[in-house]
């Protein structure tokens, strides 16, 4: 047996018991019961991603729970709205809110992290981010150089409990999630990884935050050098990232709910690589469109 995954099922059989799960079984999966929905507020049943990460989201936006005996971590929480179907989904499984003890997030808009403060109320969990995204999400505002300032509304503040620097590691208990900057789709953007292990097979998931580069309606990416080299600089991060099972903020953008069901393969080793070369290029023809108008 791989020496890791012996050293972790012996850190689980040591652990403290928390509450497990009553049910593993959704009453139908998320891309059933999600066919024709994506809103953001659009209920979905809660759903097993791989070993200790479940989908605990609605249609349009990823929320993920991540497991273990010596407490979980929650990253992203979607709107305002979405936070008590958040905290539904989580006691569906049979896990108790109290036993959250972090909170993580992606990227500073309040599609994503709108619902945190009132999911940090009802789990008494911390939150951590990254340094950029810290102030940001204290204030409830974006970023006064986020490209769709004047788009994204604000958001209720919560004030981050624990400042992560990138690369470094959140851990709890046998948890070890890591934190990258990346900072393509707003300054505050950050990606996270981590091992989820079923038996003793391990995979190792990616929580690759969006990629897509839009914004307000009279925004140029061409006067703003300082973004498009923070846009360059996420996406080169992004590549570095170790990936095997890719999710992203927004399910649809990496197809998730179909590999979830089975239809497609859930684990691809170069889908991080397609993620970003495909951000890459949408990126590059924004620019070539900008430059075209200019004249």
């Amino acid at each position: 047996m791989n020496r890791l995954i012996a050293v972790a099922l012996l850190a689980l059989a040591s652990a403290p018991a928390l509450a497990q799960p009553v049910s593993t079984a959704p009453a139908a999966d998320l891309a059933t019961s999600c066919q024709g929905r994506d809103g953001w507020t659009d209920a979905a049943p809660p759903e097993r991603l791989f070993g200790n990460t479940w989908y605990v989201g609605t249609c349009g936006i990823t929320v993920l729970l991540i497991t273990s005996d010596h407490g979980h971590v929650l990253i992203d929480g979607g709107p305002a709205a979405a936070a008590p179907l958040v905290a539904a989904n989580i006691e569906k499984l049979g896990f108790q809110l109290r036993d959250v003890r972090w909170i993580v997030s992606s990227h500073e808009h309040d599609d994503h992290v709108g619902a945190l403060a009132e999911l940090k109320r009802l789990t008494g969990a911390r939150l951590a981010a990254l340094p950029t995204a810290a102030p940001l999400l204290a204030s409830g505002e974006v970023s006064r150089d986020d490209p769709q300032q004047g788009m994204s509304h604000p958001y209720p503040p919560v004030a981050p409990d624990r400042v992560l620097q990138d690369g470094h590691d959140l851990r709890v208990g046998p948890l070890q999630l890591t934190g990258y900057a990346t900072p393509a789709h707003s300054p505050g953007s950050a990606s996270w990884t981590w091992q989820a292990c079923e038996q003793v097979r391990c995979r190792t998931i990616t929580y690759a935050d969006s990629a897509t580069t839009i914004s307000a309606v009279a925004y140029r990416f061409s006067d703003h050098s300082e973004r498009v080299a923070g846009v360059r600089a996420g996406f080169a991060r992004m590549r570095e990232m170790p990936c095997e099972v890719l999710v992203t903020p927004h399910p649809s953008a990496s197809g998730l709910f179909a590999r979830m069901a089975g239809r497609t393969p859930l684990a691809d080793p170069v889908a991080c690589e397609r993620y970003v070369a495909a951000a890459e290029q949408r990126f590059a023809d924004r620019l070539t469109q900008e430059e075209a108008s200019a004249k």
